[in-house]
């Protein structure tokens, strides 16, 4: 279960139980936190679908020891800074490292731990995967449930929820719901400590902020259409769109969990339907610029984090998941080492992507802002039901200054092929007639 004399490139590798039911052995969390890094595993579903998993403590000579067996299914950690504790899983850990489990939370899926709104010096939200809104006082640490966001939200497809963060006198979650192509019922939601409001009936991943460097908080998830990244600003969303580079994520079970981590001093790094990117903290003049890929990757990254001047990659690799995958056998998962530009030795990043697919538009209404830097070739695939202009406009500096490149007359369906090389922060499409039209860029 350890290892020694780990180094750059090395893994440290985790399992759960042989027997039935075999599972998963993701790994859910990562926390650096009294002088070691802490790790949480888990399974598919509940304890009846596997064992072996638990809390995990793995010191400066990155030798591992699960100090805890709790089969559950966990991925949140927080620090809370005034009571000076790391909550991880189901699990509250001082800083001596000292640790205490939280049996409220025995039989629940915890994805997501959040600030609280009214008191946030002696409480935190708790969200389950399920849609279960707790509130806990972290001096007695119990648990009370405040919202069933399932029921609340009419939610009919089984819920899958994921991320949350709180930040600008508001909580934002999200649920990743998405069973079969085209749903209306994952979501992003927003809370403001009296009621909730749906911002988005899409997939939703995972949501980050920083306390500082105005507070801007993002939220990623994803469409049929292309990837999604809204960004809430002085108290305002803008809303952005970037290519996926696989559709091997496009189900909710395939996600696991695709995150928003600062990995380096004040700098974020964005994972997301199989690329990475790296993100800037901050909105310039009020928008968002700093975005640019850095690879492509078929791994399922459950959580990351930097750990004695690491890169540290949780996985979920080996997964027979109730023997549904007959020629996987014991669910294997490992903690991967690296450095953070190793990042820039994975795949070339490629993608696709559209800011309009089988879409009614409206005449002269200008479509989502779309990625175009960090590609080498680009390719804008046109088409309409009836003959239309489409007016394909760039943003090179970033900051909302929309020029036009090229107008398109497009009557069924044309190509436009960018220069090699060729780039701008942004880019957009108007169209002159109402229509039904796709819009989809190709980068390679």
């Amino acid at each position: 279960m350890g290892a020694t004399g780990i180094g750059l490139g090395q893994t440290i590798g985790f399992k759960a139980d042989n027997v039935a039911s075999r599972t998963e052995d993701g790994i859910g969390a990562l926390m650096p936190w009294a002088d070691a890094l802490w790790a949480v595993t888990y399974n598919s579903h509940m304890k009846a679908t596997g064992t072996g998993l638990g809390l995990y403590r793995i010191g400066e000579d990155l030798k591992s020891e699960r100090v805890h067996l709790h089969d559950g299914t966990h991925a949140n950690r927080l620090i809370h800074h005034e009571t000076n504790q790391c909550l991880i899983g189901p699990y509250v850990i001082d800083a001596k490292g000292n640790w205490k489990f939280i049996p409220e939370f025995e039989n629940h899926r915890l994805t997501s731990t959040m600030r609280h709104l009214k008191e946030p010096k002696s409480k935190v939200y708790y969200q389950t995967m399920e849609g279960l809104f707790f509130e806990m006082d972290l001096g007695t640490l119990k648990p009370r449930l405040l919202h069933d966001l399932a029921k609340e939200m009419q939610l009919q497809a089984r819920p899958h929820f994921k991320g949350g963060y709180t930040a600008q006198g508001r909580v934002v979650v999200t649920n990743n719901g998405f069973y079969e192509f085209g749903e209306t019922q994952a979501g992003l939601f927003e809370y403001d400590g009296t009621a909730w409001k749906r911002l988005s009936d899409k997939p939703h991943m995972d949501v980050a902020a920083r306390e500082n460097m105005g507070n801007v908080m993002f939220a990623t998830g994803w469409d049929e259409r292309s990837v999604l990244l809204h960004a809430l600003v002085r108290g305002r969303w803008q809303h952005y769109r970037l290519p996926k580079a696989s559709h091997a994520f496009e189900h909710a079970w395939q996600t696991e969990w695709m995150r928003i981590r600062e990995v380096e001093t004040e700098h974020f790094l964005m994972d997301i339907q199989g690329m990475f990117y790296e993100l800037q903290p901050i909105a310039f003049e009020d928008h968002i610029w700093g975005v640019k890929p850095i690879c492509q990757h078929l791994r399922i990254i459950p959580d990351y984090c930097a750990f004695r001047g690491q890169l540290a990659l949780g996985g979920n690799q080996t997964t027979p998941n109730a023997d549904n995958n007959a020629v996987v056998g014991q669910p294997q998962s490992g903690l991967w080492f690296g450095k953070t530009d190793d990042l820039w030795q994975w795949g070339k990043p490629k993608g696709w992507g559209g800011v309009w697919r089988k879409s009614a538009v409206k005449a002269g209404v200008a479509s989502d802002p779309f990625l175009m830097t960090g590609f080498d070739r680009t390719v804008l695939h046109l088409s309409s039901d009836k003959p239309a202009g489409f007016d394909v406009q760039v943003d090179f500096l970033g900051d909302g200054s929309w020029v036009s490149y090229e107008k398109v007359r497009v009557s069924g369906y044309k190509p436009l092929v960018f220069p090699a090389g060729f780039t701008a922060h942004w880019a957009r499409v108007v169209s002159d007639t109402a229509c039904v039209a796709s819009v989809e860029f190709m980068f390679s």
